[in-house]
């Protein structure tokens, strides 16, 4: 009877329609969307017909998963959203009112704001998201047909089609894991310059930071004691840098390996009932369960977002890019030590020399060796010994002559040492040369 009555309601000439606000209208089909996820029969059969009288108003957010009939997981254009079926207590970085703890939220999203770059938020929703991120909320909600309150807002300039979602269980525990990430341009080290400075809410610019941001949304089917959110953030942290230094992320803002980004947000969601867990420390078992999902959700959404991969990180200028190196720059910093010739042979086969395994792994040996100098925990009175030692290396790998290892020493004992970036990449030009002059060599004395 319920259909039926429908069915007649649509016939209503389209002209009706086009008199009812557009808003309107879109509430009804929320409403219609969640009674379909009742899979009570009449709510299907309705939205199919809402679908194909009126295409155009029927844009129905993509139900990605269901997970431990807790929570879905919606994506819509430029938007990823939890819609929680049951409460949850929620901890997160969101800048407005909902953003902290709460047990009252009924969404946690993640959206794309702007491109990566060269591209900016309109200078309204820009004020509106520093200076009144409730505003700023209520703005991206209704854009996405959600209701402006009772959400916790993060934001990024990932395409969220590059998302990456990973779900692990063990016995009675669930957890899941969604990530956007970007680092190129945004990467940073814990104790790099500043690019604000806030007082009484304004920003003063210190210098202009680039876009680039990991987003890390959790989902678990177990409450967690306040305490316990907050050291679940503490370990979540602690994972996602785990990774970024596995992969030798550089930072974008000094000559360090970075640590994160300078936009770096989280939000945890834990499903409330039941005894709540009061560890989430590495010894557990769900702090084990939580780094195992970020791990594998950030490498999947670097992988996406920046062609970020263990493999691609196998080069030289992968490597030597957070001491403001470049191509042509290292190029004719080698060439310069070479003779005409095998400056032009070098620089035809550039790619390929840096980036033979050994050689990279030389120059990996050398920064790691500069970084516990800078770090204190080799002594700054070994530098000379230390880096003519490992420089020696790498012109042997570059070579193809281990036994030459010892003559190579010896000439490069006379370079300059420091840890400068500038000398630094003085010092590995000078190998690469030292090396490629013998590689072909028919004899030597």
């Amino acid at each position: 009877m319920a259909l039926r009555q429908t069915l007649t309601a649509l016939m209503i000439p389209t002209i009706f329609w086009s008199s009812v606000p557009f808003r309107a209208i879109r509430m009804v089909l929320g409403y219609c969307t969640v009674w379909r996820h009742s899979a009570h029969p009449d709510a299907v059969n309705l939205c199919s017909i809402f679908s194909l009288l009126y295409p155009s108003l029927t844009k129905i957010a993509m139900l990605l998963a269901r997970y431990y009939d807790g929570v879905e997981l919606h994506r819509d254009a430029k938007i990823i959203y939890a819609r929680f079926l049951t409460p949850h207590r929620v901890i997160s970085t969101c800048r407005s009112s909902t953003g902290g703890l709460h047990d009252d939220l009924g969404y946690l999203y993640n959206h794309q704001s702007c491109e990566p770059s060269g591209h900016n938020l309109s200078a309204e929703l820009h004020r509106l998201a520093v200076e009144q991120p409730d505003e700023y909320r209520t703005v991206i909600a209704q854009r996405y047909d959600l209701p402006s309150v009772g959400c916790a807002t993060m934001g990024t300039a990932a395409n969220m089609q590059t998302a990456a979602i990973v779900h692990e269980t063990f016995r009675e525990l669930e957890v899941v894991a969604v990530v956007t990430a970007g680092v190129e341009t945004n990467a940073g080290r814990a104790g790099d310059p500043a690019s604000y400075h806030e007082v009484a809410g304004q920003y003063e610019a210190l210098h202009a930071p680039q876009s680039g941001t990991i987003v890390i949304m959790l989902l678990l089917n177990h409450e967690l004691a306040p305490g316990t959110l907050v050291e679940a953030v503490t370990l979540v942290t602690e994972a996602k840098t785990a990774t970024l230094q596995e992969l030798n992320v550089p930072s974008c803002y000094a000559d360090g390996l970075a640590t994160g980004t300078g936009t770096d947000q989280v939000g945890l969601a834990a499903r409330l009932g039941g005894i709540a867990l009061r560890g989430a420390q590495k010894h557990t078992k769900l702090g084990e369960l939580l780094a195992h999902v970020v791990q594998a959700a950030l490498r999947q959404a670097l992988a996406r977002q920046n062609g970020l991969t263990p493999v691609g990180q196998c080069r030289t200028m992968a490597l030597l890019r957070r001491l403001g190196a470049t191509e042509a720059g290292l190029s004719a910093a080698i060439c310069a030590y070479l003779n005409h010739d095998d400056a032009a042979l070098l620089q035809r086969n550039l790619p390929v020399i840096l980036n033979d395994p050994p050689t990279v792994a030389a120059v990996m040996a050398l920064l790691h060796l500069r970084d516990q100098l800078r770090w204190g925990v080799l002594p700054h009175s070994c530098m000379p010994e230390l880096f003519s030692t490992y420089a020696a290396q790498l012109a042997a790998a570059v070579s193809g002559r281990p036994p030459r290892s010892v003559a190579y020493q010896q000439t490069l004992a006379n370079a300059p040492t420091s840890l400068a970036p500038a000398a630094m990449l003085d010092l590995i030009a000078r190998a690469f040369a030292l090396g490629f002059s013998e590689k072909w060599a028919l004899s030597l004395e």
